[in-house]
């Protein structure tokens, strides 16, 4: 059921594909399938147009794993598509300090080496 989600987001049809993501959450699952289903319903929503409603998923999405920086960014783009800037920053706020907690929390040097290192532009390109 997710994956159909994936594939009618992909062709452009996010109201069908909020359908599939809401069937692959009501039959359960794994729970990274069913949190991924949930972020496919919230990027679905937003992507019908049906922002409230892209809100309520998100918010959903966020109680099901509170720790999750990127749960509470998908609320934050939620919201400020929604109209709801300040909501969107204290989201968007909410993501930035999970994230440097678990940067922090990383041992030293281990994000540098999940980061690419690109060589520095050369002349006459742009990075």
């Amino acid at each position: 059921m997710c994956r159909r989600g994936f594939d009618l987001l992909e062709a452009g049809e996010p109201a069908g594909a909020a359908e599939a993501f809401r069937a692959a959450i009501n039959t359960g699952g794994d729970e990274p399938t069913v949190v991924e289903a949930h972020h496919g319903l919230v990027r679905a929503l937003r992507d019908a147009g049906q922002l409230e409603q892209a809100v309520g998923a998100a918010l959903a999405l966020t109680t099901l794993t509170p720790a999750d920086p990127l749960a509470h960014t998908a609320l934050s783009i939620c919201l400020q598509t929604a109209g709801h800037a300040p909501e969107a920053e204290a989201a968007a706020a909410r993501a930035r300090v999970m994230e440097w907690k678990i940067q922090l929390q990383s041992p030293p040097g281990a994000e540098s080496e999940s980061l690419p290192v690109l060589p520095p532009p050369t002349k006459g390109t742009q990075a």
